[in-house]
């Protein structure tokens, strides 16, 4: 006897609907499985057979041959045995077959017949709707989850015994209640109003290289000695961004659903994602990988800030995998048989030390560097990936005096609020086509930073004195362009054009 039920692979961030084929037929008794699964499908035998026992019901004492469809789709992880364990007993007549088309099953089945939750949910709930599934049956763990996605019915069970009466008499139970989250406001965790931006004494120029970023989207390097404020600045960078919008939370909770990193399941991520590989990250673990692509931090910050702290001591070769990728606000992974695209639109900040002893420049101790030995600690950035960031920042030590003083500056409330008004204006300039200036391509850049003669005179100047390249020029016309809008101008002005022009000078902070 043949049935089928429906269940479905992750393929990146997106659902792919797998069919789930089961034939019971005489022979000595087995289990094949068939359609490229992978070791923990394969491990499935045993787990079906004992939690069908174990949840009162018969396993066929017979051949049975079970097969994912479609065969040239590889296919991992447990998340299918729920759908096999059906199809068995709809082949073995236990269940009505014409039920189960109407469903999409998604589960990991334990000895003892209970379920237990999977990763990646959040995207198999958006395909089911999307494919038009009339619900979705998973275990009791993962309903919330996937009640986030409006117009999809979910059923949530503890075992595989509640799952065969679910199917038996659909009509006798009630969906999970849907999670009404689209009218309700986003809003980020206590965890974030903690990191005030007010702690951080002095730093003014710091201070606006970082609202600057926040406005605008701009990859961000502050240079400095050991004790400076680097990475307490860069730490409340996600404080001062706008809150995520409905649709970026959503974008924000599949990824990490897909990676299994979901701490709080039925929740919406809220907080913008701080990432913070160590300097030891290998490129796979930070743009994303695997026989079975995942996503990497670059695409877990997405809508977020990676901070990438002392810069100098990661690897050349790993960094230089974030240039496609800050270009183009994604990264794809080939492999042979597949390749997937992960989002990957956020904003890099970066700490470095100026020299290898780290006091170069420093006022209060001295540096024990040689010029060749800065010239080597500087060389293992690429000039590309430097391209890329737009605002490079010194960070000084406070003289003790500032320090004793404790005087602090304004409060994260009141720079979010100006980064807040920045991007509306952005917004509404580009009418939700981009999110932020950074953003912009060429066509853009010509419509929206449009200069008057003496600002094209100040540009050209610019450009010759700093030596400027193509990439360079249109980034620096990004930044006045955010640093207008701070400043509520619909037109460039010079002195956006010269603040932007200052945050290039990474060849003055380092003689390099």
């Amino acid at each position: 006897m043949h049935a089928r039920t429906w269940s479905a692979a992750l393929v990146g961030l997106d659902a792919v609907p797998v069919c789930v084929e089961a034939d019971v037929s005489a022979g000595l008794p087995a289990m094949v499985l068939v359609g490229l699964p992978d070791a923990a499908i394969q491990e499935s035998k045993e787990r079906v057979r004992a939690a069908i026992r174990n949840a009162g019901l018969s396993f066929p004492m017979q051949r049975v041959v079970v097969n994912l469809a479609p065969g040239d789709l590889r296919k991992e992880g447990p998340s299918f045995d729920l759908a096999i364990a059906m199809a068995v007993l709809a082949a073995s007549k236990q269940l009505p077959s014409p039920q189960l088309d109407r469903f999409l099953l998604l589960g990991e089945v334990a000895l003892d017949g209970s379920l237990r939750a999977i990763a990646g949910v959040l995207s198999v709930a958006v395909a089911a709707q999307k494919l038009g599934y009339q619900a979705l049956v998973l275990p009791a763990a993962n309903a919330a989850e996937a009640s986030l996605v409006q117009g999809l019915a979910v059923y949530g069970f503890e075992t595989v015994a509640e799952v065969a009466e679910f199917l038996h008499q659909p009509d006798r139970h009630s969906p999970y209640p849907v999670t009404q989250l689209e009218s309700a406001e986003v809003s980020p965790s206590s965890l974030q109003s903690t990191l005030d931006l007010a702690d951080v004494q002095g730093q003014l120029q710091a201070r606006r290289a970082l609202e600057i970023s926040a406005a605008g989207g701009h990859n961000l390097l502050f240079i400095g000695p050991p004790g400076s404020g680097k990475t307490m600045l860069a730490r409340r960078l996600p404080g001062i961004l706008p809150t995520l919008s409905f649709e970026e939370a959503l974008e924000v909770t599949r990824i990490h659903s897909a990676a299994g990193l979901l701490k709080e399941r039925g929740h919406l991520i809220c907080d913008r994602p701080f990432r913070s590989p160590h300097h030891s990250a290998s490129g796979p673990s930070l743009v994303g990988g695997g026989s079975f692509p995942r996503p990497g931090e670059i695409s877990l910050a997405h809508r977020g800030v990676l901070f990438l702290d002392e810069l100098t001591e990661f690897k050349r070769e790993v960094l230089d995998f974030l240039r496609q990728p800050l270009e183009d606000g994604q990264v794809m992974i080939s492999r042979t048989r597949q390749s997937v695209a992960f989002p990957a639109r956020f904003t890099l900040v970066a700490s470095a030390n100026p020299c290898p002893c780290g006091y170069y420049g420093d006022t209060l101790q001295p540096c024990t560097c040689g010029l060749n030995q800065r010239q080597r600690y500087w060389s293992r950035l690429s000039g590309p990936l430097l391209d890329r960031i737009d605002l490079q920042v010194s960070v000084q030590r406070l003289p003790p005096t500032d320090l004793a003083r404790s005087q602090l500056g304004e409060s994260t409330a009141i720079v979010r609020d100006r980064v807040a008004q920045a991007r509306q204006r952005a917004q509404q300039r580009f009418q939700g086509r981009l999110r932020c200036n950074a953003e912009m391509q060429s066509a853009d850049l010509r419509h929206w930073c449009a200069l008057t003669e003496p600002t094209t005179a100040l540009l050209e100047k610019i450009i010759t004195k700093l030596r400027l390249s193509g990439r360079s020029t249109a980034r620096i016309l990004k930044v006045a362009r955010t640093i207008a809008d701070l400043d509520g101008s619909e037109q460039l002005q010079s002195q956006h054009l010269a603040e932007a022009a200052q945050y290039r000078g990474l060849d003055r902070l380092v003689e390099r």
